[in-house]
């Protein structure tokens, strides 16, 4: 018998999880904490109620990587690695009923392999999960 996947069993990146609002980058950016973990920077924050409990964006200097080309490739990357790795994150904010709007910035000057960006993403998902859990435990 085949096992029925649901839509939160899927591992899609919709377009409510983008990160679009330019007042909530805008928030983001100004008043966000942040982290790096090479090759990624990470900004995060916790938002008001929104469409999605996880929102993200991805970004690639062109002042690096002066091909659009070679941007959208990196940009392609993250994307497909974040998709494959969200879910624990996302589920762990909607079974606490919180938002968070995440940004991801590349900052390496050579064009990554796919290894790579997997094994980075994965590490930095632990680590937003790991400050989710925290701003979970003390709000309550």
């Amino acid at each position: 018998m085949l096992k029925e996947i649901t839509i939160e069993q899927r591992l899609t990146f919709k377009k409510e999880e983008k990160l679009k609002s330019r007042k909530l980058i805008e928030v983001l950016f100004k008043q966000g904490a942040s982290f790096s973990n090479f090759p990624f920077r990470v900004l995060y924050i916790f938002s008001e109620k929104n469409i999605a409990p996880l929102q993200t964006g991805f970004a690639v200097s062109g002042k690096n990587f002066k091909k659009a080309v070679d941007r959208n490739r990196i940009k392609r990357l993250m994307r497909e690695a974040y998709r494959l790795q969200k879910s624990s994150l996302t589920e762990t904010l909607k079974k606490h009923g919180k938002f968070m709007a995440v940004f991801f910035i590349y900052t390496g000057n050579k064009i990554p392999e796919y290894k790579e960006v997997t094994e980075k993403m994965q590490s930095a998902l632990k680590r937003l999960n790991k400050i989710s859990d925290e701003a979970i435990a003390a709000d309550t």
